[in-house]
């Protein structure tokens, strides 16, 4: 017998998964990984997507282009230097470890932001701004989207019926 655990997805992961498919991202499927390997470090979910976004058009632009024989799954520029660069054995294996390396090389040392880690993550000088927009542009994507909305309910809504036999009163949702 196989049991398989569903859960809910996160909003985050929907508002991801929606801004990512906005702009043709391969990485819109692992929205919810993003969100899970992001909560298990205790990084901002918004930073490793925006670091794919500056490093790799979210993903369309990797080392060994997107042939499975010999892509690198690198959306993140990880490890590359020159003509050298370190691939994952698929997007969610780049994902985690994103995360994990953030969190311990990165944010364990006292940079917290894009900016702060820009000399130590990329040569451009340009990169920690190009990261720090993608991650607004996110956070602007996300306080627009329907996920983040709850409809407000009018008085004119809601109806007073009698119930049963009783004759309490309740109110029902038309």
């Amino acid at each position: 017998v196989m049991v398989i655990n569903a859960k809910p997805l996160d909003p985050r992961a929907q508002i991801l998964k929606d801004y990512l498919e906005k702009r043709n991202s391969p990485l819109a499927s692992y929205a919810q990984d993003f969100i899970e390997a992001a909560d298990m470090y205790d990084v901002d979910w918004r930073l490793v997507p925006a670091i794919a976004g500056t490093e790799s058009t979210f993903g369309k632009q990797i080392p060994g282009g997107h042939d499975p024989l010999y892509t690198t799954y690198d959306a993140w520029g990880w490890g590359v230097y020159g003509t050298q660069a370190l691939g994952f054995e698929s997007w969610k294996d780049g994902i985690y470890t994103l995360n994990k390396g953030l969190r311990e090389d990165y944010i364990a040392r006292g940079l917290l932001t894009p900016f702060e880690m820009n000399r130590r993550y990329a040569s451009s000088k340009a990169w920690g701004g190009h990261v720090a927009f993608f991650m607004s542009d996110i956070e602007k994507f996300a306080i627009n989207h329907p996920a983040n909305r709850t409809p407000a309910i009018s008085e004119a809504q809601i109806q007073p019926q009698i119930a049963g036999a009783s004759g309490q009163l309740a109110f029902a949702l038309n």
